[in-house]
């Protein structure tokens, strides 16, 4: 998802709800405690430079248990974060607490926002030299093919 999605998604909303991948809410309480901009400048393992741009969410529960954020503040925030992200529409990336910080991507059911898991990748997997995946066969760990 990106800025001008989420921007879209909560001009409709009255609420607002976070769930976690495994269906949990974060807290109703939780701030927005940043809106950055994360850029990323490497080198993959095949050797080509990239770099990646993402708008970086930080949600946070503190102790303040009538604290809710509104949609209209979301939003209000967002246009103070135009300072930072200038022109740029980038994806968006959510930071939340778990037992270290985890990192999600953000989707959007019509009525709630979804953190969704985000997997590691090979970018080069020409250069890697990873075998085509090929059917698992049977065999007993005695055969040498296990």
């Amino acid at each position: 998802m990106k800025i001008s999605d989420i921007k879209n998604h909560l001009s409709a909303l009255d609420t607002l709800t976070f769930r976690l991948p495994d269906g949990s809410a974060v807290p109703a309480h939780f701030h927005l405690t940043e809106v950055g901009l994360v850029t990323r400048h490497f080198i993959d393992c095949g050797g080509t430079e990239r770099t990646e741009n993402v708008a970086n969410f930080q949600l946070w529960v503190a102790n303040d248990d009538d604290h809710r954020l509104t949609p209209d503040k979301f939003l209000r925030i967002l246009d103070i974060s135009k300072k930072v992200l200038g022109g740029l529409d980038p994806e968006i990336e959510v930071e939340y607490q778990q037992g270290t910080i985890a990192k999600f991507g953000l989707a959007f059911d019509g009525r709630e926002f979804i953190l969704t898991n985000k997997q590691t990748a090979c970018l080069a997997l020409d250069a890697c030299e990873i075998p085509p995946k090929t059917q698992k066969s049977a065999c007993s760990p005695a055969g040498g093919c296990c």
